[in-house]
This record gives structure tokens, sequence and C-alpha cells, in this order.
């Protein structure tokens, strides 16, 4: 069953410096890394940068369409008008439908501000005593949500193509 986590850091490189340890990790297969996406807001910019950290559709892992979709529900600036502002509200029902649900969405609008990072990390087989090991002097806040394995494969079909 794969686990759609949430890291978030205190500083905008927080998420790199995460990934590159997670990255380690999965060479020694502690960790699966399935999809991973970063989220990182400067300080002074407007809105957040993100970017998607893995092509592995090859292996099943979700596209740019997923990752897209989520953030901008997470981090949506209504300026664009009502219709966008429907759309979203259709596409957050449909994130409910596989675990991903408003307060979810609501902490991480919260909490990922300027000056922050966030990782976005579906994985599965982590070795958790030893992933923790490797992370302990990392500073972070970690929100997640578990993916049971009915809902994993609602995402996957919406979102895979």
């Amino acid at each position: 069953m794969a686990t759609l986590t949430v890291l978030k850091f205190p500083t905008a490189d927080g998420a790199e410096k995460m990934i590159s340890i997670l990255d380690d990790l999965q060479k020694q297969e502690l960790i699966k890394i399935q999809d991973a996406a970063i989220v990182s807001w400067k300080e002074g910019k407007k809105k957040p940068k993100t970017n998607q950290l893995y092509d592995l559709k090859k292996l099943g892992a979700l596209d740019g369409a997923f990752w897209g979709m989520l953030f901008g529900i997470i981090f949506f600036v209504p300026i664009f008008g009502m219709a966008i502002g429907a759309a979203m509200g259709a596409l957050s029902g449909s994130f409910k439908d596989i675990g991903i649900n408003d307060d979810f969405i609501e902490k991480i609008r919260t909490q990922v501000t300027e000056g922050t990072s966030a990782l976005f990390l579906l994985s599965t087989d982590a070795v958790k005593d030893r992933v923790e090991e490797a992370i302990k002097d990392i500073k972070f806040e970690i929100l997640a949500t578990n993916l049971p394995k009915e809902e994993e494969e609602k995402l996957r079909e919406m979102f895979v193509h």
C-alpha cells in the first residue's frame, strides 16, 4: 500500500535536501519512492514553485496532471473567476473520493507559506527505523494521509495515462 506523505520544512530549500537523503535511502532499498514533487516558496515571491521529481510512468507513477491539480486546489488564488473556482470545487470533490479531504488540503494551504517548502511523497516499503535514523537531524513536520489499496487504485485511474 502506498502512502502519500507531506513533509513541511521551515526553509525554502529543506525539501530539496530531504529528497537527496531519500534518494540515497532508496538506493539502499530502505524505501521505494513511487513519485514525488516539491513545493518551494522563496521569501519575497507571490506564489510557490512546484516541481515533479520523478518520471516514473513505466512504474505506474502519477503524472504531472495529478500534482498540478492537487497543487492547484491547495494553492489556488481566486483571481481567475468563478468558472475556475467551480472547476476547482469539483476537483476537490474528486480528491475526497481518494482520501484527500478538505482538512488535509486546508492544513497544507495554511502551513506551506512564504519561506517554507514541502515534499509530497508517494512511497511504499519504508524500513521505518532506518529511515527515521537517516532523517533525525532534519527539521520538518509530517502531514500524512495513508492511502488504502482501493483508494490508491482510484487515484491511479484518475490521473495515470
